[in-house]
């Protein structure tokens, strides 16, 4: 099976050795996501209803580039560093999934890879008959 790397193009993909998302056949996994920006700068900085949007906003980019759409995601993941703002994560969330409702978990975490995060996500996706 092919096996394909979407890359964000952040320069610690390599340093890390990770990818955005991966698509083997129908399956697609997209890495945790977050609210850094293409020049390393943090979205919604103390929001995290905007941070959980932009991620989610990278989300699509990258399924889009494996062929791929929300419409097709089975499984989200979302961490964030304060369960009391579930609500808002949660909210920006809802506007892009009320419909296709995949599997989902929303936990709290210690901290992530910068004290400015607020709230990272994943998700998985299968690619549906007839779709690239």
């Amino acid at each position: 099976m092919t096996r394909r790397l979407i890359s964000s193009g952040a320069p610690w993909e390599r340093t890390v050795g990770y990818s955005r998302a991966v698509r083997v056949g129908n399956l697609i996994e997209v890495a945790g996501t977050t609210a850094v920006d293409e020049n390393g700068g943090v979205v919604g900085e103390h929001d995290p209803y905007r941070q959980a949007k932009y991620a989610l906003e990278k989300i699509g980019r990258a399924l889009a580039e494996a062929g791929s759409g929300f419409e097709d995601v089975i499984r989200t993941r979302m961490f964030v560093t304060d369960i009391t703002t579930w609500e808002e994560v949660g909210r920006a969330h809802g506007e892009v999934f009320a419909e296709i409702r995949p599997a989902s978990t929303l936990v709290q975490v210690a901290s992530l890879v910068r004290p400015d995060l607020l709230v990272e996500i994943e998700a998985t996706a299968v690619v549906g008959e007839g779709s690239s």
